[in-house]
């Protein structure tokens, strides 16, 4: 394939994830599929350290202008009360927020917030670590016919879901349902 299939693919999830409009997961799968396993691990997660990095970075030096044209009037809100509720003094929480589906995001709102780049660094290579190898585990899986590889990218997409359900679980309080006016509480 060359020097040009690599380069191309890591520009298209850089690309992906700055833009945070665009789809990123498929760039995992097809790294897997392209590259194998562990070329494109490195591939995918070379790419998401230089975006999140990259995000971050827009984020802070030119602040809530530029992060509402690249994600848009609608996210800012969810960009807004994910960094100032959730991320800025909880690392744990900042780094299960890097591991979910809304990574790209979470990197512009915590960019926003006073939380130090060493701070932040620990947490997302953390994160890359934990939730890329399951995808691109799928997509070496799939092409190469790699039963292993697909036991392993779904036991850990599993393990991924079990996570942020717990990390939801401890964040909401467990009386919310009962507080809110109008809707049956729990054991109604």
């Amino acid at each position: 394939m060359g020097l040009w299939a690599p380069l191309l693919l890591v520009a298209l999830r850089i690309t992906s994830v700055v833009i945070p409009a665009l789809p990123g997961t498929a760039y995992s799968i097809l790294a897997g599929a392209l590259f194998g396993f562990r070329q494109g691990l490195v591939l995918i997660c070379l790419a998401d350290l230089i975006s999140c990095s990259l995000s971050f970075h827009l984020s802070r030096r030119y602040g809530r202008g530029l992060v509402t044209r690249l994600v848009g009037a609608r996210f800012m809100g969810r960009v807004d009360g994910l960094s100032r509720q959730h991320l800025e003094g909880n690392v744990v929480l900042m780094t299960a927020f890097l591991m979910s589906g809304f990574f790209d995001f979470v990197c512009y709102g915590v960019g926003l917030t006073r939380t130090a780049w060493r701070r932040f660094l620990p947490a997302l290579i953390v994160s890359i670590l934990l939730s890329n190898p399951p995808i691109v585990a799928l997509g070496a899986g799939v092409l190469d016919g790699g039963k292993r590889l697909l036991g392993f990218a779904l036991l850990g997409t599993f393990a991924l879901a079990l996570l942020t359900g717990w990390i939801r679980g401890r964040r909401s309080p467990p009386s919310a349902a009962a507080a809110a006016p109008g809707l049956p509480g729990p054991g109604r």
